[in-house]
């Protein structure tokens, strides 16, 4: 069974139709790059499974369940959508870290808001936090960043904020890690220092899909490509079917000028 299964996702803004009907599905543990020139749809893509965006129509299934269906009228609750979020791990292209917390705060702050909601949480919130913590710490020494627990965002190098932000995403412990072009704000050395951490989570198997620019990156790690174009996907496959021998005409003027 699929882990996640995208049918039919319509968007449009008023008038604008920016997605016109994507279909994919992906297993666990598989990694796809989403490429495409800007505005083509792929931030909105992301955003919609991530239920930051409401699409107009079509479904979203997470391990065969349901979690949204453009069809299905009735109100869901705040608490419901947060439920549902909590399949998804997003990394933003402009870090979005509080810059009022430290780094430690801030990869532990949404696990320690959903810790208030379980029912022993008032016997066991010295434990529970305690837990929290400690996972946090393993999380940032996984990326580097041991040493700037207690330093501010404003303290910290664009590449170390993001790193900051992938931890954050991770401590949630999502089912599916999305990046929105994580390198788009990042000068070339510092691209690499995220690429490097992003490969040593494709290493370990996270199921990951990646919007992004680097061609190359996404030859080197991804197991799929999917090219979007104006709302559409017109290539799915892997990256030597993609990449190197694109059927679109489309696709080739894209990688022709990326190349």
């Amino acid at each position: 069974m699929a882990i996640l299964e995208v049918k039919g996702l319509c968007k449009s803004f008023g008038k604008t139709e920016v997605l016109k009907g994507i279909n994919f599905s992906m297993d666990e543990g598989e990694i796809i790059a989403v490429l495409g020139s800007s505005g083509s749809g792929k931030t909105t893509l992301l955003r919609c499974i991530n239920f930051l965006e409401t699409a107009t129509k079509g479904k979203i299934f997470v391990d065969g369940e349901c979690v949204f269906d453009a069809d299905d009228k009735r109100k869901i609750s705040a608490a419901e959508i947060r439920r549902r979020q909590l399949n998804f791990g997003l990394v933003f292209q402009s870090f979005n870290l509080f810059p009022q917390y430290n780094v430690l705060e801030n990869v532990t702050l949404a696990p320690k808001l959903l810790a208030k909601e379980q029912p022993d949480f008032k016997q066991r919130k010295k434990e529970i936090f305690a837990e929290i913590d400690e996972n946090a710490r393993e999380l940032l020494d996984r990326v580097g960043l041991s040493e700037k627990l207690e330093n501010y965002p404003c303290e910290l190098s664009g590449g170390q904020q993001q790193r900051v932000s992938i931890s954050r995403a991770l401590a949630l412990n999502p089912k599916i890690l999305f990046f929105d072009e994580p390198t788009s704000a990042l000068d070339p050395e510092l691209t690499h220092e995220i690429l490097r951490v992003i490969k040593d989570l494709a290493q370990k198997r996270m199921t990951m899909i990646i919007v992004t620019h680097e061609i190359e990156f996404a030859r080197n790690v991804a197991d799929r490509i999917i090219f979007m174009n104006e709302g559409v996907v017109l290539e799915d496959g892997t990256p030597e079917e993609v990449i190197d021998h694109p059927k679109n005409e489309r696709t080739k003027a894209f990688l022709a000028k990326m190349l």
